[in-house]
């Protein structure tokens, strides 16, 4: 497989699809509609304690699953096996899920679901890591912003088109299923083991930095999503799961067209960093449009505007970190401890916007959420890029 035509990179893209519709629909729309079935007025704290335990449990599982693919790597086997088996965990998870009845169930059913997907999505930054060069690692992690309105398309889809949440969770396990499938049997395509370019305390530094960054983005992000429907009934007054549904599609369909672009760029002109910060400029615009918003349009722009800023983010953050690494032979383990930066913010964001929304009103916590963003466009900027 000749990783630098843009063609073998499919196999990556469509395997972080499948991690991505894994949890994306579940996290929305349908783990909030069960949760508010089951807990009432009670929902926003059930949901908060179930982001908070998962997120834990999804920190600590893509380190120790990475690390396994290392050990697996080193001793010839590959990552691919723990790819297999953390989509086969992950059926099997969605289906405890279905068959939770109260919030205490709910919340376990969470944990196992984030550990089984963390197993399949740690491989899958690994083999990028592993087998695409570093000048495309930039359109390649572009390319991961498909995963989002893949996931977004999906909950629609099942929103929409798919009756009762058994069957709606059964659509995600077979979407999830072929999706993973032709990364996992595609043939190992390792590069050559160089010197890493970025070491001692300068490379550390610079890791260090690109990691509290994509933190505080991702604090945003976490913050926002999670609660995204409850802010949307706010606005409409009502029933919104379908009209969040189909807005969830645009706002993640556009980073996920111009993050690949953006990308791209990157690789050719080498300045990331600008890019980054100018993404996060656009994620502030947003959040602060959707704070002063009083009707549904306004609030939608605002998202929109916030999810390009969000997803171009995070996809390039990803490349420039993949870059960062120090140790090719641990690329599992150290990807697994980036991770912590995607994870640690599902404590931190919904309690955060938890503790600063009042009674259905979201201003303060977005105001908090539009700083922070801001905080990692900033952040991204002090980190010296080679060219």
């Amino acid at each position: 497989m000749r990783v630098g035509r843009s063609a073998s990179l499919l196999p990556y893209a469509l395997g972080n699809i499948g991690g991505v519709v894994a949890y994306f629909p579940l996290l929305t729309l349908l783990l909030p509609l069960k949760v508010a079935g089951i807990a009432g007025e009670a929902r926003i704290g059930v949901l908060a304690a179930a982001a908070v335990a998962g997120s834990i449990a999804a920190g600590g599982s893509n380190i120790l699953f990475g690390w396994l693919g290392d050990r697996s790597v080193v001793r010839g086997k590959g990552r691919r096996g723990w790819l297999a088996g953390g989509a086969i965990a992950t059926a099997a998870s969605l289906g405890g899920v279905a068959l939770a009845t109260s919030a205490a169930l709910v919340i376990a059913a969470v944990v196992l679901f984030q550990v089984a997907v963390n197993a399949m999505l740690a491989q899958v930054a690994a083999l990028i890591a592993d087998e695409v060069p570093d000048e495309r690692k930039g359109f390649a992690a572009g390319l991961l912003a498909l995963g989002p309105p893949a996931g977004a398309g999906v909950s629609a889809l099942l929103v929409v088109g798919v009756a009762g949440e058994a069957a709606r969770l059964a659509a995600v396990a077979a979407i999830v299923a072929a999706c993973v499938l032709p990364m996992a049997v595609a043939r190992a395509a390792p590069l050559a083991v160089a010197t890493p370019v970025r070491a001692g305390r300068r490379g550390r530094r610079d890791l260090a930095i690109a990691w509290g960054a994509r933190l505080l983005m991702q604090v945003a992000g976490c913050g926002i999503q999670l609660y995204l429907l409850y802010y949307f009934q706010a606005l409409a007054g009502g029933d919104a799961a379908a009209g969040v549904a189909t807005l969830l599609v645009i706002a993640t369909l556009l980073p996920g067209l111009l993050a690949p672009i953006a990308g791209r760029w990157s690789d050719r002109t080498g300045r990331r960093t600008a890019i980054l910060a100018a993404a996060a400029l656009l994620g502030v615009v947003g959040l602060l449009t959707m704070a002063v918003a009083r009707a549904w349009p306004v609030g939608a722009a605002g998202f929109v505007l916030f999810s390009v800023g969000y997803g171009i983010f995070v996809a390039l953050n990803l490349g420039l970190a993949m870059q960062l690494l120090p140790n090719p032979a641990r690329r599992g383990r150290d990807l697994g401890l980036m991770n912590l930066a995607n994870t640690l913010p599902s404590t931190i964001g919904p309690v955060l916007a938890w503790a600063l929304a009042e009674a259905g009103h979201f201003g303060g916590a977005l105001l908090a959420l539009a700083l922070l963003t801001g905080a990692a466009g900033g952040l991204s900027l002090l980190v010296r890029e080679e060219r």
